[in-house]
């Protein structure tokens, strides 16, 4: 399968990370391997550790890359488990590691995962097919109040109590089977007014649904305190989000590792000994260039940000 996927930020993100040619790096979101065949052109005797963990991805990078022999190792996993990969790999340190944490082009167009509200398919969204919770198990058994915080939580929908009563409502009849029918009640739910706003009515709710299905959130900031105790001295991170809650727990996270003494400001000499871990690269984060924006819509929301081990 042709996993097809425009990387976005590809220059920016791999300069962040200023390689070293006989370096060991990881891309955590493998996707369709265009970052890291950036980063496999700037090494030498170096290694690049790719992780997915979706199939199609890693099969299809893997092709893409083979000409890179054995300096190119695909893992199937999730880049949460960044300390147990480098386990089994017998690494004890790494140079730099990136992250894409957007939905690939592939995944979004691949009508049948269900990820996009423009095409009919199976409620899924699952990154990693071998998960047992998917959207049809969300939409159907989670109850309204449920419903109502992840759409508030991680999709800022104003109409989420609305549409958490209108999926209890008809699920009681019928479940909710596909995205077409999520997306006929979405719309339903949002008064005819509210839904001139913002774009596409349901794209908030399909965010919603995607981040509790993988777990997005929830394993961001302790995925990047991992890997910066896998950092060797001066090593990277880069990371690029696609919404303003990813990229509030990077920077928050980022903040708090480069945060040395965090002694309350009325004793007078530090008690803590905390010492900071990593010092921010970017204190703004990165935005496409307009030609990226001109040559690639879905990068309009992307931001990078770096930060390097102390």
């Amino acid at each position: 399968m042709n996993f097809e996927h425009v990387s976005v930020l590809l220059t920016e993100t791999v300069d962040g990370l200023d390689i070293k040619p006989d370096g060991i790096y990881v891309d955590g979101t493998l996707g369709g391997g265009g970052h890291s065949e950036e980063i496999l052109k700037r090494l030498d005797t170096g290694i690049l550790i790719g992780i997915d963990q979706d199939e199609n991805a890693l099969k299809s990078a893997t092709e893409r890359l083979k000409a890179y022999g054995d300096r190119f190792i695909p893992v199937r996993d999730n880049f949460s488990n960044i300390k147990d990969v480098l386990k089994k790999l017998n690494i004890d340190k790494i140079d730099g590691m990136m992250m894409d944490l957007g939905v690939s082009s592939h995944q979004l167009d691949e009508a049948d995962r269900g990820f996009s509200y423009r095409f009919d398919a199976p409620l899924d969204m699952r990154m990693d097919q071998r998960s047992d919770l998917d959207a049809y198990k969300i939409v159907n058994t989670y109850s309204e109040d449920e419903l109502n915080r992840i759409f508030k939580e991680y999709g800022e929908e104003n109409w989420a109590r609305r549409i958490a009563l209108f999926i209890c409502e008809q699920r009681a009849e019928k479940p909710l089977e596909t995205t077409l029918e999520l997306v006929d009640l979405i719309y339903r739910a949002i008064p005819a007014n509210a839904r001139r706003e913002g774009g596409h009515p349901a794209k908030r709710i399909f965010q919603a649904i995607r981040i509790e299905v993988n777990g997005e959130l929830e394993i961001i900031k302790r995925t990047i305190e991992d890997i910066t105790s896998v950092l060797n001295k001066n090593g990277r991170i880069s990371i690029i989000t696609f919404h303003s809650l990813e990229d509030r727990l990077v920077k928050q996270t980022f903040k708090a590792l480069a945060t040395g003494c965090i002694c309350p400001p009325e004793i007078p000499v530090c008690v803590c000994n905390n010492k900071p871990k990593l010092k921010l690269v970017t204190r703004k984060p990165i935005l496409p260039s307009q030609t990226e924006l001109e040559m690639n819509s879905r990068s309009k929301s992307a931001k990078l940000r770096v930060a390097k081990r102390i």
